[in-house]
């Protein structure tokens, strides 16, 4: 096909949409056309097209048109919508197209689906990761789309009175506008030389002003990008930044305990509004613009007269930091987030307490309000974005989705769409209104710290951050039981070679031995005087090797639960332990940025790997022992020669730490997991990437198995911050 006719078919969508009218027959061609996978992949890969593209055509019929035809035009949303999920992705990574379209519609047995995930099984011929189990978040949830792009915390979040663009402040000292149609980010506001706190925008959507803990606030053109002017005289960072409704003054919040009110036209400091006894976390002012909201770290709440700069009341009830206010737009209400993990209702005219807001695991971050002030969304430490009824203080329901704290929150003007942004560098769009499928984890209720795949690879261990250890059967991904008893946060998992014990590492500075066989605990190991990051297990099944923050390395009998020995040499706690096939030497990674390699018999230190510049996070060794395979939070992978102790190669690919490296059985390949997202499978010998699966999630564990009499391909196991186990199936590799 040249490539005037492929654009013509490219285009196919939009010549059948507008001629079903006259030719209903080609209404059938239209839903053939967008199930077809070779023109889905084709369109996304074309460079005048793309993914966006291609979401958009599945919006070219009105109901009116499709109304008698429900099933089909439900498998379009549902395509549309896993596209849509996943496009933050395919657009840096179009080879990751199969995997995300498998992974986010295996859940879904229509016909129609089932035979597009067919087509895609089918057609491929590159290597790329399978999803054994359901485990990226499917369509038809409350997460609308992702929107990727900063490279640290996305701190603070806007959205204009429009509701056409996003605004976002980030740790990486940027601020970025986002199309929230098209996820697109449209440009990126550079300046400030501090991380961005806080943004506001102004009710005409045509200024941004940021606050930094550069401790300046500066004013944006949203049209142009351009910086208009830059707001000095806080003493500290600037946490807060508001914006009267009339768009005349700027509100900001600081760290050095003031509230400032600035002219937003000349630019000048009116006056300074002191009272706080600690920083300023957040500022808001009502649409009145005649009273002006403060939170801080005092544990107070308290209410400013505009026009005077006078307190007229201060709120007292929290019994920790205040870290976030909203007011609603009737201004008769404040919303107040705290350190306590409540949120509190406040009645502005009296300053009495009305509701206390409880259900949040760790502390309230950010709080916004719906313009009909009927609800409240509140994002807290605990990874999670609640909404409220804010009339009757009861919960509707709580979206999971981002990695790590939610420290921004935001709504449309219109109450449909809420905006969230993270510590995991994303800015999530979510659907206020519906939302019947919601995905729920099956498992782990917290992060998985640890994996591992038994010898005869039929099972898999998994430790979490939930205090429980779980065994899954690796073909079917089923779970098969937990192992309860943990008294912490599990770090660390390791299976004998004979497959009948489990140990497992614990925040609580211990170790554990399980009976895999029966699941009751066998005994304890103590010694450690912090937590323990990281076991190994000798293939004889006779001694146990834990690694510690407490800088150091012990070996235990395993059969008596004695400890040998101590290693000691590193310099920083020991995050992660492996030990050759022969047992007779030792690897460990430390947050002092080394590899080391002991001799198991004598416990002497033989050599030290230098060459990571951040905390090294796991190590691994090749089934011949010649190798050592570290993974670092430098984002890098590197091997290493371990008779000589040279470095022999260096993995980059990774754009956040490393936390999780496996090798297979046949020392040919390596796989890792990183903080951003992705496990990556590379070539041992050259060093390539050989396929990429990006999860919702970051991941912090990986396990491989190796191919057997059930299965011809190689299985890859990763634990996830959200408490996902994923099971990936390596396909078109050459195994």
């Amino acid at each position: 096909m040249d490539k005037f006719a492929l654009k013509i078919y490219l285009s196919l969508p939009y010549s059948l949409a507008n001629s079903v009218l006259r030719k209903p027959e080609n209404l059938a061609e239209y839903y053939q056309t967008l199930t077809d996978y070779k023109f889905i992949s084709a369109k996304i890969n074309h460079p005048e097209f793309g993914i966006q593209a291609l979401i958009e055509d599945y919006d070219l019929l009105d109901d009116n048109q499709t109304q008698n035809h429900p099933d089909q035009t439900e498998t379009l949303k549902y395509i549309q919508s896993a596209l849509r999920l996943s496009a933050h992705i395919v657009t840096q990574d179009k080879q990751q197209l199969p995997s995300q379209l498998w992974g986010r519609l295996q859940a879904i047995h229509t016909t129609e689906i089932q035979q597009l995930l067919q087509q895609i099984s089918q057609t491929q011929t590159h290597p790329w990761l399978r999803t054994l189990t359901p485990s990226l978040t499917p369509p038809g949830g409350r997460l609308l789309r992702t929107l990727s792009g900063h490279s640290s915390w996305v701190n603070a979040v806007a959205v204009t009175a429009d509701g056409k663009r996003v605004i976002s402040g980030s740790e990486d000292n940027t601020v970025k506008v986002w199309n929230l149609e098209t996820g697109e980010e449209q440009f990126t506001l550079r300046g400030h030389s501090g991380g961005v706190r806080a943004v506001a925008v102004t009710v005409d959507s045509k200024r941004v002003i940021s606050g930094s803990s550069d401790n300046t606030v500066k004013v944006w053109n949203l049209e142009t990008g351009e910086e208009q002017f830059t707001l000095r005289g806080h003493s500290g960072g600037v946490r807060a930044v508001a914006v009267t409704v009339d768009s005349k003054r700027v509100i900001s919040g600081s760290s050095d305990n003031t509230v400032k009110v600035w002219n937003l036209e000349t630019g000048e400091e009116q006056f300074t509004l002191r009272g706080h006894s600690g920083g300023v976390r957040a500022v808001a002012v009502t649409a009145d613009s005649k009273r002006v909201i403060s939170a801080s770290w005092d544990e107070t709440v308290k209410v400013w007269n505009l026009e005077t700069g006078v307190v007229q009341f201060t709120l007292k009830g929290h019994s920790s930091w205040v870290l976030a206010v909203a007011v609603t737009a009737d201004s008769k209400r404040v919303i107040s987030g705290s350190y306590d993990n409540t949120v509190k209702v406040w009645n502005l005219e009296t300053g009495v307490v009305q509701l206390t807001l409880r259900g949040h695991g760790r502390s309230v971050l950010a709080v916004a309000v719906t313009t009909d002030g009927k609800r409240m969304i509140s994002g807290s430490g605990d990874k999670t974005v609640k909404v409220w009824n804010l009339e009757t203080g009861e919960k509707e329901f709580t979206v999971k989705g981002h990695s790590s704290s939610v420290l921004a929150v935001a709504v449309t003007t219109d109450g449909k769409r809420m905006i969230s942004g993270s510590g995991d560098k994303t800015v999530k769009v979510w659907n206020l209104e519906t939302g019947e499928k919601e995905f729920t984890v099956k498992g782990h209720s917290d992060s998985v710290y640890a994996v591992a795949v038994t010898t005869d690879s039929k099972r898999v261990i998994s430790g979490s951050y939930d205090e429980t250890v779980k065994v899954w059967n690796l073909e079917t991904g089923e779970e098969q039981f937990t192992l309860r008893g943990d008294s912490d946060s599990v770090l660390a998992v390791a299976v004998t070679a004979d497959s009948q014990r489990v140990i497992s590492g614990l925040y609580d500075e211990t170790v554990k031995v399980w009976n895999l066989e029966t699941g009751e605990e066998q005994f304890t190991l103590r010694g450690h005087s912090d937590s323990v990051y990281a076991v190994a297990v000798t293939a004889d099944s006779q001694r146990v090797i834990s690694g510690s923050s407490d800088e150091t390395v012990k070996v235990w009998n395993l059969e008596t639960g004695e400890e040998q020995f101590t290693l000691k040499g590193h310099s920083g706690g020991v995050s992660a332990v492996a030990v050759t096939a022969d047992s007779k030497w030792v690897i460990s990674g430390s947050s002092d940025e080394t590899v080391k390699v002991w001799n198991l018999g004598t416990g002497e230190e033989q050599f030290t790997f230098t060459g990571h510049s951040d905390l090294v996070s796991a190590v691994a060794v090749t089934a011949d022992s010649q190798r050592v395979i570290s993974g670092s939070s430098d984002e890098t992978v590197k091997v290493w020669n371990l008779e000589t102790g040279e470095e022999q190669l260096t993995l980059r690919g990774h754009s956040d730490s490393v936390y999780a490296v496996a090798v297979t059985t046949d020392s040919k390949r390596v796989i890792s997991g990183s903080l951003d997202n992705t496990v990556k499978v590379w070539n041992l010998e050259t060093g390539e990437i050989i396929a990429t699966f990006t999860g919702d999630s970051s991941i912090y564990s990986c396990a491989v198995a190796p191919p057997n009499k059930f299965t011809d391909k190689l299985t890859i196991v990763a634990g996830d911050a959200s408490g996902m186990v994923h099971f990936l199936k390596l396909e078109n590799a050459g195994e």
